[in-house]
């Protein structure tokens, strides 16, 4: 049985793609989805190497001398669940339940974004009834680490010139700039060795977490740069810490909410144990309400047959302390807008091999490379290298749009007024304007809330009526 109201096409097709998994690196399925769903209805379609898909749909009767129309969203999704989750992201279908008039996932992430605007784009191409000009719907891959799809597709394929990102969010707000950012990796290997020392396991948990352009300068805590202060706590009071494994955060630009390590000590157990809980007393203390939930716990662990040696476990425990994370500037001319920022999302170890992931933010070239530099100064201080993955654009603020000022009309007759925001986040908008510098812009969307976590949940009636005001504001362009 249907979870929504299959009345809704929109509806329908969201919950097709729930089906199919579409995490980041895993959307060849979504894309074998779309380019059968472009055949049946016998529309055009482009598929690159990268799986991105382009369809397009011609004109409504009477709109053949109309300029065409970009619509545009992104398959993937971050793929985030709660430690007691099951759900298989490479397999599993989601599992989607209403609470409140809220659309959410069992356990784990709901893929709205941008689920909401994929599911829109094939109901407008579904829907014969509608008026619009020709419309080219471009469904991009690898959005959510590092815009990778926009970055790869060949911009000469689309002759639209204004386009429609429907990424946003907000119901009555559209982003108007963006920030651009870089993926950056640390590396480090270090030397193992046996041991039979006992082993422990600390968990650390119930930290918000959430997007890092959205909240990274919400005072939230991040479990990642935590844990390394605790320790280093051990390890600034003389105990005995030998790294095994360690797994923080699961994707760069979500802020960590969970990390865990197995590590061998000869410290006895009760002095690790009040080191952690001091440590994480102060943390807790300085985080305050806006992150209330952090706890740890420590706990004996199976034998282990090998770890890193103390000097090799010592230089990753000062390399993961001093990396730089979190806000580093705001914005002196747009209130509550960060302009500088970096995310330590995710790090590993494993096999002697420890891997830290960033995603850096700033609509300033200068500024990203200053912090891609203090990264790697302090990555060869401590005998680790540092790599940027991609480096991306931000888009600048343009004072007159047409095509904003279509959708502030739409609204209007409405009774709401559009509200104009800069983002810290990184969009695709900026790539497709880097691509095609006469690209008219417009961000739209529903209202959605906790992006990139398991809490993520999208406003059903929302979803339904920004569908609606889409397929208006199409039938005037």
């Amino acid at each position: 049985m249907p979870v929504l109201n299959p009345a809704f096409a929109c509806n329908r097709f969201f919950e097709e793609l729930c089906k199919i998994p579409h995490g980041s690196y895993n959307e060849s399925a979504v894309a074998d989805w779309l380019v059968s769903f472009a055949k049946q209805r016998g529309l055009s379609y482009d598929r690159d190497d990268l799986h991105n898909v382009i369809i397009r749909k011609p004109a409504s009767a009477g709109y053949e001398a109309h300029p065409p129309v970009m619509l545009q969203a992104h398959t993937d999704m971050v793929c985030e669940k709660n430690a007691d989750c099951t759900h298989d992201f490479s397999k599993d279908p989601l599992q989607l339940f209403i609470e409140d008039g809220w659309l959410k996932a069992r356990g784990t992430t709901l893929g709205a974004d941008d689920g909401q605007g994929v599911s829109w784009m094939l109901a407008i191409l579904d829907d014969a009834s509608l008026r619009h000009p020709p419309l080219e719907c471009v469904f991009t891959v690898q959005e959510e680490v590092g815009l990778c799809g926009a970055l790869h597709l060949d911009a000469a394929k689309i002759v639209s010139r204004r386009m429609i990102n429907l990424d946003g969010g907000g119901e009555c707000t559209t982003d108007v700039s963006s920030s651009g950012g870089m993926r950056v990796r640390v590396a480090f290997d270090g030397t193992q060795e046996q041991t039979a020392l006992p082993c422990y396991r600390l968990f650390l948990s119930g930290l918000r977490g959430g997007h890092s352009g959205a909240l990274i300068h919400k005072g939230l805590g991040s479990a990642n740069h935590i844990f390394f202060r605790i320790l280093y706590a051990l390890v600034r009071q003389g105990m005995d810490v030998r790294l095994a494994s360690l797994s923080g955060g699961l994707k760069e630009n979500a802020i960590a909410r969970e990390c865990e390590c197995i590590f061998a000590s000869a410290t006895p157990i009760a002095a690790l144990e009040q080191a952690v809980e001091e440590t994480c007393h102060a943390v807790a203390t300085e985080l305050g309400p806006a992150d209330a939930g952090m706890k740890a716990a420590l706990s004996l662990a199976p034998q282990l047959q090998s770890a890193l040696d103390a000097p090799s476990s010592q230089r990753l425990i000062r390399l993961g302390f001093l990396l730089p994370n979190g806000l580093q500037c705001m914005s002196p001319n747009i209130p509550d807008l960060p302009i500088v920022s970096l995310n330590l999302g995710r790090v590993t170890l494993e096999g002697g091999h420890a891997g830290f992931l960033f995603s850096v933010r700033s609509p300033m070239d200068s500024a990203r490379k200053e912090l891609y530099e203090r990264i790697a100064g302090i990555a060869e201080l401590l005998g680790a290298s540092a790599a940027i993955s991609n480096d991306y654009p931000g888009w600048a603020y343009e004072k007159d749009s047409p095509i904003r000022e279509a959708l502030r009309a739409v609204l209007h007759r409405h009774g709401l007024e559009l509200e104009e925001i800069a983002t810290h986040g990184g969009l695709e908008t900026g790539v497709f304007k880097g691509k095609i510098p006469r690209m008219d812009i417009v961000t739209f969307g529903p209202i959605s809330e906790n992006g990139h976590t398991p809490e993520e949940r999208l406003n059903i009636a929302s979803f339904e009526r920004c569908y609606t005001w889409l397929t208006e504001l199409l039938s005037g362009l």
